[in-house]
């Protein structure tokens, strides 16, 4: 009989609202934060409540202001970019640096938030800590290379971000805008990250970075934080809906625009042996239950190889651990070495499990289904927002799950026959920001991936958003405008040369990767 589980000590959401009211007084009140704008802490806006993923339980949510004061945080976010892109750069780099260390000093307590309030285990949610404070790091250390002959936006840049890499996607984004001379102004995904990153903006604001961080609903912000002529550049990163209606916009007023969407990565096996390798890597692939933009949700697997497939991939997806990422079975226990917790939301969990059901009834062949049986959770506790893997066969064409990233632990297998019908399974969502083949002999890997519309293409091995100097973006529907990564994120947020346009994926310029 397994033990019983209870929270681990001084990790309960009590604990780290505490801790919050300790550290950034200016920015938590007793029972809610404040928006940062207008250069400081401000209260206002319509705080709606909020819950948990992890066990369902009340936590602080956002201040959503309305549209106009929105604009009016616009408007002095261009009075403050107007006297920061003046800052010397070796004052810059001494007040992102000094931001960086309150962070460091600070990145149990952002991971904690992190747990609570988008589900990540505590493995992956110090990860995400440290690769925004790590990455950063490395642009403070060679920014000036980078910005030599260049010169900050005329106005501030504007984040809109998913709420899955609040630290190491947000935050990492908006220290290396200001680095390079803009001041920022940012919105809090509506799915959560709140209290994460009001501390982190507490933080980089008591160091004299122009950094501004509002709530709202999607549909109130957008005008502002896209369209006002103030904003000088765009930072979106999420859904292809959503990012469909930011390119229209930023298009129509010829703004500079990062857009980072959706796409259905793909792993492709063909003409493969290597079965050992392969099984070893699947576990790995549901790290925070697919819920990243990198994530390969789908299979597209040569028909006369499904046997030797299924006996690697079986194995491996039922070694995955899942539940509650602060339970332990005794209070001086390490936090549990967990592949992912709960997902965003109840809401997201039910709407999963209706597609699977859904493809099922048309047609689709279910090779698993996880169990909460098996997990790792609290006696009684709410596990609404928990779904375990689940594996289907050949999904309908009529499903969603057959042309479109599920953002959850949902792998759907699709198999093929010949070359031209793996690769059009490939391409099935018109771009992805990565793609993997597993063959046998490398050039027979290399002349598909040449064909595969995916930015980064692995040989065996997973490819990941990556950090520091390697490039990132992605093809069709995945992505538009500036590529980013090491100099490029920084190009994509100044001035050079007349006319110069950075690399990307742009209506009429393409670069293919090398």
């Amino acid at each position: 009989m397994p033990p019983s589980l209870a929270l681990k000590p001084g990790t309960a959401w009590a604990d780290a609202w505490q801790r919050c009211l300790a550290v950034a007084p200016e920015a938590f009140r007793d029972d809610h934060v404040l928006n940062l704008r207008n250069g400081g802490w401000q209260a206002g806006g319509l705080t709606l409540p909020a819950a948990s993923p992890v066990d369902g339980s009340p936590i602080v949510g956002p201040p959503r202001l309305d549209a106009g004061t929105a604009r009016q945080a616009v408007r002095a976010c261009l009075d403050q970019h107007r006297a920061w892109r003046h800052v010397p750069l070796a004052e810059r780099r001494a007040r992102v640096a000094a931001a960086l260390d309150a962070l460091t000093e600070h990145r149990d307590l952002l991971a904690l938030l992190l747990v609570w309030e988008i589900g990540k285990p505590w493995r992956l949610a110090r990860a995400d800590v440290d690769r925004a404070i790590d990455g950063v790091r490395w642009y403070v250390d060679g920014i000036e290379p980078m910005v030599a002959d260049r010169v900050p936006l005329d106005g501030p840049v504007s984040n809109i971000a998913s709420w899955n890499y609040p630290m190491s996607v947000l935050v990492h984004a908006m220290l290396v805008q200001a680095l390079a001379g803009n001041a920022v102004i940012a919105k809090t995904p509506t799915g959560g990250g709140l209290a994460c990153l009001t501390l982190a903006c507490a933080l980089i604001h008591r160091e004299g970075v122009p950094v501004t961080l509002v709530s709202g609903s999607g549909g109130e912000l957008s005008e502002p934080l896209v369209r006002s002529p103030e904003i000088g550049c765009v930072s979106f990163v999420g859904g292809r809906d959503t990012g469909a209606r930011v390119a229209t916009a930023v298009a129509d007023l010829g703004k500079p625009h990062i857009l980072e969407q959706e796409g259905l990565n793909c792993w492709g096996v063909w003409e493969f042996s290597d079965w050992d390798a392969l099984s070893a890597v699947i576990p790995k692939l549901f790290d925070y239950g697919k819920q990243r933009c990198t994530a390969y949700p789908r299979f597209v697997v040569q028909r006369s190889l499904f046997d030797s497939f299924l006996a690697a991939y079986l194995p491996a997806v039922r070694s995955v651990r899942i539940g509650h990422p602060l339970a332990v079975a005794a209070p001086g226990d390490p936090l549990p070495e967990l592949d992912f917790g709960p997902l965003i939301s109840a809401a997201k969990a039910k709407e999963l499990g209706d597609l699977v059901a859904e493809a099922v009834d048309r047609g689709a062949i279910p090779l698993h289904r996880g169990s909460l049986a098996d997990g790792h959770f609290l006696a009684g506790q709410d596990t609404s927002a928990y779904l375990p893997p689940v594996t289907l066969l050949g999904p309908p064409p009529s499903s969603p799950l057959h042309h479109a990233e599920p953002f959850g632990p949902v792998d759907t297998i699709v198999l093929v026959d010949t070359e031209a019908e793996l690769l059009a399974a490939m391409n099935a969502s018109n771009g992805a920001l990565v793609a993997t083949l597993s063959c046998d002999d490398e050039r027979t890997a290399r002349r598909l991936a040449s064909e595969v519309r995916a930015f980064k293409i692995g040989l065996g091995k997973p490819r990941s958003r990556g950090d520091r100097d390697e490039l990132f973006g992605g093809f069709g529907a995945s992505w538009r405008g500036a590529f980013v990564g090491g100099e490029l994120l920084v190009k994509a947020v100044t001035r050079g040369p007349a006319d110069e346009r950075p690399p990307g994926n742009f209506p009429d310029y393409q670069l293919m990767p090398a």
